[in-house]
């Protein structure tokens, strides 16, 4: 089998996806700025964008798990002093990489599943927290820099819950700040167990 440190990649995904999620957030502020000055015709176009640019991500986010599945990470145990030097300034992510997305999958839907099958999204985000904390890293709990309020590991986990819906494993069209788990995520839940 071939070895590779395939890490350089994976900060590359990491932080272009990043940078993606400050582009979107931008213009939501501009889009809900424009909205307020009743400036319809900007808001628009804001909502257009960021439709855009979101399916952008989500396109970028499926590329980054292909890349998981066909060049598995190496411990980082086994990574040598240059290789961790040359990740470490690769960008903003200059302690570490964040968790991958779909690290929250399992914990999202365990919690959802524990709660009856939907839940209050500041609720599940704080088991979901609990249950991660043994894989969550230190640069996951940094703020981000669009939101100095909002630390990475809970932005990933919407954008994870995002990326689940596209998925099937939860619903659609549940009411605003509630998540619920689709029979797809609970037969995913015992198939990845």
């Amino acid at each position: 089998m071939i070895k590779n440190n395939p890490t350089n990649v994976v900060a590359a995904f990491e932080i272009l996806l990043e940078e993606i999620e400050t582009e979107i957030d931008f213009t939501n502020r501009v889009g809900s700025r424009a909205f307020e000055a009743r400036d319809y015709d900007r808001a628009r176009e804001a909502l257009e964008l960021a439709a855009q640019l979101t399916a952008y991500r989500d396109k970028l986010a499926a590329f980054r798990r292909e890349w998981d599945r066909l060049v598995p990470v190496a411990d980082e145990e086994t990574e040598d002093t240059e290789t961790t030097e040359s990740r470490r300034n690769l960008g903003r992510l200059r302690r570490g990489l964040r968790t991958p997305e779909d690290a929250y999958y399992r914990p999202i839907l365990r919690v959802l599943e524990r709660r009856g099958g939907s839940g209050q999204v500041g609720d599940v985000l704080e088991e979901v927290r609990e249950e991660m904390k043994g894989i969550l890293r230190d640069v996951d709990f940094e703020p981000l820099a669009s939101d100095p309020h909002n630390p990475r590991w809970r932005n990933a986990a919407q954008w994870a819950r995002h990326s689940m819906v596209n998925e099937g494993l939860l619903k659609t069209g549940s009411p605003r700040g509630v998540w619920e788990i689709t029979e797809k995520g609970r037969e995913y839940l015992k198939e990845t167990a």
